[in-house]
Formats: C-alpha cells, sequence, structure tokens
C-alpha cells in the first residue's frame, strides 16, 4: 500500500500522519550584532570559568587544610597533575596566584577577590536553585556551570527574588 507524502515512519512502529500539535512557529532570529553579543559573552565565560573554579577551589583548600598543591587541585577539579600545572602557571601570569616549585598555590590580592565574588555567584545561584525545589546536590552541580555564564541584571534579580521570598515566608 502506497502512503501519501506526509505520513512518516517512526522507528519500529507503524505509518502514521505527523502530529501537528507540537510544531511552534520558529522565533525570529536577532540581529547579527545581537547574535554575535550574546554568543562572545558566552565565549568570554567559558574561557574564564577555569580560572574562575581554580581560584575558588584554591581559596577554599587554604581556608579549610591550610595548603593548595597542585596534587590536590588536579584531583579535586578531575584534571591530570599537568594540567593543573599549566592552570596554575596561567593563574600567575594573570597576577592571581603565587607559587614556587616543592610549595603550595597561595592567592594574591586579586585572586582573592575573584574568588570572594565567585563564591558569592555560586551560593546566590544555589540558593536561587533551591528555592525553585531543585534538590541540593543537582543545584550545587548546576550552579558550576550557570554561575560562569548568568549576568549581573540576572545576579540581582536573583537575590530580589530571594529577599521577596524571604519575606513572604516572614509575613
Amino acid at each position: 500500500m502506497v502512503r501519501p507524502s506526509r505520513w512518516i515512519r517512526l522507528k519500529g512502529a507503524e505509518l502514521r500522519k505527523p502530529s501537528t500539535d507540537r510544531a511552534k512557529p520558529m522565533q525570529p532570529l536577532p540581529t547579527e550584532q545581537t547574535q554575535a553579543r550574546r554568543f562572545g559573552k558566552a565565549r568570554t565565560a567559558r574561557s574564564t570559568a577555569v580560572l574562575e573554579d581554580y581560584v575558588e577551589l584554591i581559596s577554599d583548600l587554604l581556608g579549610t587544610t591550610g595548603e593548595a598543591r597542585p596534587t590536590d587541585i588536579a584531583r579535586r577539579l578531575g584534571v591530570s597533575h599537568p594540567t593543573a600545572i599549566d592552570t596554575i602557571a596561567r593563574l600567575k601570569r594573570e597576577d592571581l596566584v603565587t607559587a614556587r616549585p616543592y610549595r603550595g598555590v597561595f592567592l594574591t590580592e586579586k585572586g582573592e577577590s575573584l574568588a570572594k565574588r565567585v563564591r558569592a555567584r555560586h551560593r546566590l545561584v544555589v540558593d536561587v536553585l533551591l528555592a525553585l525545589g531543585v534538590p541540593q546536590e543537582a543545584a550545587e552541580a548546576d550552579a558550576e556551570g550557570i554561575e560562569h555564564h548568568v549576568s549581573d541584571v540576572s545576579l540581582k534579580a536573583f537575590a530580589e527574588f530571594l529577599r521577596e521570598a524571604k519575606d513572604r515566608r516572614k509575613a
């Protein structure tokens, strides 16, 4: 039997008509300049995300164990020791850390300032996700990606959302 061309075959299923209720009209593309700006922001966030993760972890290690050794950094970030060493060298070039051979890694004033900003952003994103009902572990894992891409405008909106939610609970 020949079926009209508008019928489709699903793997392991019989032929049927495509659903029209799922088809949504395409949104118009943003202007080239707007789209390029958005993609540029994402690329920049990806390139700084690694540095921010290292600085935040170094700060956490220094605060809890008193030292941040490249071996510990590599293990906690799930990267190889040479990768950690290369990234620490990059952090040194960016004046975010100091390190000497066979010694730990220490944050500069600039590095400590960045670590505080990253930690605050991370906590805010986690708190919003928890307020939305996301389980703790998923919120922590998701925040690791979101925190590097969220804008200051969104962070302000997150903070306001949490303030309003707290006020509603008090009332």
